[in-house]
């Protein structure tokens, strides 16, 4: 039995080893070259930096779309890239972005909003999927949308309030009323 495992390991040794020095020939010197290079700039991300991170759109009218544009510019030492924008809701959509950004370039994209509300404050996030180091970038829209003033009115709920006199609470509970 020893000697089985003996030869199987031997065999197997053999084998890794002879395949290691196939894997080694297959490496061609240019991809080793380029592969130090890109470990050499793997610690400098991108970075970017927004022109503003939040927009205020003011009071609108309920319904009525407002657009706004979000700059932003790549203060860091290689290629940005901007891979996806989605919002927080649907009636938050933006589109139009640049989708690389040079070092020391700027980029934008705009931001359309339909808001719908009954006199409120609405705030919505646009995240960016980014290859910066966070790998995620948000900033904010936000509007105070104005009451719907073609919106039916509703009308206030009515509420049914029972009297309870002794008499009613006699029968509801025979004990009600009496010291045991």
């Amino acid at each position: 039995m020893k000697k089985v495992i003996l030869g199987l390991s031997a065999l197997c040794m053999v084998a890794f080893t002879s395949c290691k020095e196939d894997a080694a020939a297959k490496v061609k010197s240019e991809n080793v070259a380029e592969a130090a290079q890109r470990d050499a700039t793997a610690g400098e991300f991108p970075s970017i930096e927004f022109d503003k991170v939040e927009h205020d759109f003011g009071t609108i009218e309920n319904g009525t779309p407002v657009e706004t544009v979000f700059k932003y510019t790549n203060t860091g030492k290689s290629m940005l890239v901007v891979s996806n924008i989605k919002s927080t809701c649907g009636c938050t959509v933006p589109s139009n972005w640049t989708k690389e950004v040079a070092p020391g370039e700027t980029g934008e994209f705009n931001v359309k909003f339909n808001g719908k509300g009954n006199g409120n404050q609405v705030s919505k996030t646009v995240t960016l999927t980014t290859n910066t180091e966070k790998g995620k970038e948000a900033v904010k829209i936000k509007a105070f949308v104005e009451k719907d003033p073609n919106a039916p009115a509703k009308k206030a709920g009515a509420a049914t309030v029972n009297k309870v006199t002794p008499a009613t609470a006699t029968k509801a509970d025979p004990h009600a009323g009496h010291n045991h």
